[in-house]
């Protein structure tokens, strides 16, 4: 009697399978591949090579020469370290292939002793320099290709190298021969393959099988290449089928309000704006005025120019459903920008009135609250029951919007700013059961600067978009200045600023980026506050802000700055977005290679926003490739959208998506915006995949493994 068939394996059987499983696994292997986020078989076919040694097209170190860069391979005849007499490590190794000898001498890298012991085949690769008669290489890159004593059968063959890990001790060599055992192992059943061989061959794309096979053990480049991009489709697949499923999910299941466009508070607020609303702003709030009629939940994303007036379409789309009967909420992801929208939505609505039957005048001035996690307790219950009694028309906060005990009488509109730091999670929060009589609100995401369109398909793909290119009129331009670390070219910077204060303008300084501490980074500020005071800004008004301060203390420094109480506010990252001063007209930025590129293109934006010319000085001395570009890039162009498309070519879409929620961060071999076209395929063959099986019931393993990257976090997509 034969065994039965078993079918080949999924992502899911993969991801089931302890990395421990395999004989080339030991239990503190396993321990050490979990440590670099390798825990089961699933992690370790997925952790692809990072480039591939050809030994068939070796550099012999006997003809190498002074000078030259060259990468070469060969076995370890002798390890030695010791301490130099600074006390500095340092480890000699030599390397032989048979033509000659290479020293390589590491400093400060004393692990290099277990890394490459007696009888270990590796590439290096280096600048060579000769010294005392001999051929050597200072710190060069090392790729280990086989462990001490090994035969070296695979000469002649592409040997992948693996990312591999000093910290965890895990060599490359180590991942190649545990990827081989699994390879074996899988070797009779396959893998799934969510894609038709018919759909395969139109789209040009090998089998899962042979891609996962190649990308592993690859005869030749073009191999690789063929995997790459099979393995590369995937990703973008899965992908862009949540996507689209998700957005018609909603569009199907959710019950919308019809919304009154007609209504008189939208056109009393347009007719009291001190400016016209640009061609941008109309042709926005027209979809957007198009989706609130229809009976489908509405979820669009408005993304736009720093400075495009998105605030003023946003609000316009809040007052429709006030001017219907219903609440609008609008969240932001820091205190200090809830402040901020408050501050500049009330200033906004400050004249209208909505109806009120059975009052004296039969209406009343149009109510907005405030509500952050440092709203006081008394406050906040008496917000709370106006809330749920419906005499808050509009709310403004953060993410205590959604917090426990925050309930709308009829919610009918939600505006989402800065939505990349939130989530879908934290949007279906603020949309579910908000509404009334089981109706879902319309969701409107705001984005503060411009996303590249391909990025936004993947980050923003549920939703439908508009944008805004065009800046209201009578901004001034904006000119900017890379300042390196010349201290006569730094003073120069300082009296520009003394000089605008004296034309009663104002300005900003913004103190250097501390990642991942806001401490470090209030006291990074506090201390340029005491050294500009006491220094090259004696004399003046200077005012302080970050993220640190009580939410009182922020709002009494910002509104002493609006008023112009003070000359020049010294800041962190918070008022990079929101912070809307038309007085202020210089903006000095301390490292500004610390900030990404959208970041400073966001701190930029914080000052031309009046009628008077303006300047932004960059102080910088970069020192990578990257530093330079984001700088370059900064002198060069004011236009956010350029600036977007370039961020994405400068830092890859991993960093894009660095904010994200949980599950999106499944991009291991795509790569934006090189592989703008696999996205726009991707997309494509999502659409006409859930047109014609709308639930992949015919399609279970693009199902699972859809549901597996969207993770427990999202509800299921799928019936079935």
């Amino acid at each position: 009697m034969t065994a039965p068939v078993r079918p080949p394996l999924t992502l899911r059987d993969l991801r089931a399978i302890p990395v421990a499983d395999l004989k080339q696994v030991g239990p503190r292997s396993a321990d050490r591949l979990e440590g670099m986020g390798i825990a089961t078989v699933g992690d370790l076919l997925t952790h692809y090579p990072r480039r591939y040694h050809d030994r068939r097209n070796r550099q012999e170190i006997g003809a190498l020469e002074a000078g030259e860069e060259a990468t070469v391979a060969g076995r370890v005849q002798r390890v030695a370290g010791r301490r130099t007499r600074n006390g500095r490590a340092m480890v000699e190794v030599d390397v032989s292939d048979g033509s000659s000898s290479l020293r390589c001498v590491f400093f400060n890298q004393a692990w290099r002793e277990r890394q490459l012991p007696v009888g270990t085949e590796a590439a290096v690769f280096g600048k060579v320099e000769h010294y005392r008669g001999r051929v050597q290489m200072t710190n060069p890159v090392v790729d280990v290709l086989e462990e001490p004593g090994a035969p070296g059968a695979a000469t002649g063959v592409l040997v992948p190298v693996y990312p591999a890990s000093g910290k965890a001790d895990v060599q490359s060599w180590q991942i190649r021969k545990a990827v081989g055992e699994a390879l074996d192992r899988a070797r009779v059943r396959g893998f799934a393959d969510p894609l038709d061989p018919a759909l395969r061959e139109r789209l040009g794309l090998v089998d899962r099988t042979t891609a996962i096979g190649q990308i592993h053990r690859p005869a030749a480049f073009d191999e690789v290449g063929a995997a790459t991009r099979r393995l590369t489709f995937d990703e973008f697949l899965r992908m862009q089928v949540g996507l689209v499923a998700r957005k018609r999910r909603d569009e199907r299941e959710g019950r919308g309000l019809v919304h009154r466009t007609d209504g008189p508070l939208v056109g009393a607020f347009h007719a009291a704006l001190p400016f016209p609303l640009t061609a941008g702003q109309r042709a926005a709030f027209d979809e957007i005025l198009a989706d609130l009629a229809a009976p489908a939940p509405m979820h669009r994303l408005l993304q736009g120019e720093v400075g495009s007036g998105k605030t003023v379409v946003a609000c316009s789309a809040l007052l429709v459903a006030v001017q219907g009967g219903y609440q609008g909420a609008l969240m932001a992801p820091t205190e200090v920008l809830a402040e901020q929208h408050w501050y500049t939505v009330r200033a906004l609505v400050a004249d209208l009135t909505v109806p009120e039957p059975g009052s004296l005048l039969g209406a009343r001035p149009l109510r907005i609250e405030l509500l952050t996690s440092r709203t006081p307790a008394a406050e906040r219950r008496r917000i709370l029951d106006a809330l749920g009694g419906g005499e808050v028309d509009l709310l403004i906060g953060t993410h205590a919007l959604i917090s426990e005990g925050v309930a709308f009488a009829a919610l009918g509109v939600a505006v989402i700013d800065e939505q990349h730091r939130f989530g879908v999670e934290q949007r279906a929060l603020l949309r579910s059961g908000a509404g009334t009589g089981g109706t879902t609100p319309d969701v409107l995401v705001m984005t503060a600067t411009p996303i590249p369109r391909t990025a936004a398909m993947l980050i923003y793909g549920d939703l439908d978009r508009s944008e805004l290119r065009e800046l209201p009129r009578g901004r001034a331009p904006i000119a900017t200045e890379v300042v390196g670390a010349d201290p006569d070219a730094r003073r120069a910077v300082y009296e520009r600023v003394r000089a605008e204060v004296a034309a009663g303008r104002q300005a900003y300084v913004v103190c250097p980026l501390v990642e991942g501490s806001a401490k470090l980074e209030a006291k990074a500020a506090t201390e340029e506050h005491e050294r500009l005071a006491a220094g090259a800004l004696a004399g003046l008004r200077i005012g302080l802000l970050h993220g640190q301060m009580a939410g009182v203390d922020k709002e009494s420094t910002m509104a002493a700055f609006r008023a112009g109480a003070l000359d020049v506010l010294v800041a962190t990252s918070v008022i990079e977005v929101g912070v809307d001063v038309p007085n202020a007209t210089v903006m000095v930025v301390e490292d500004a290679d610390r900030f990404g590129l959208l970041q400073l293109h966001q701190l930029r934006g914080r000052i031309g926003r009046g009628a008077h010319a303006s300047v932004c000085f960059l102080l910088a001395d970069p020192r990578t490739p990257d530093g330079v570009a984001r700088m370059e890039a900064m002198r060069t162009t004011s236009d956010g959208f350029a600036l977007a498309e370039r961020d994405l070519e400068i830092r890859g879409a991993g960093e894009v998506f660095g904010e994200r929620q949980s599950g999106w961060t499944d991009l291991r071999l795509g790569r934006l915006p090189r592989d703008e076209p696999v996205v726009v395929e991707a997309r494509a063959v999502a659409e006409a995949l859930l047109d014609a099986d709308p639930d992949l019931r015919d399609h279970a393993v693009l199902r699972a493994e859809v549901e597996d990257l969207l993770g427990d976090a999202v509800e299921f997509l799928f019936k079935a």
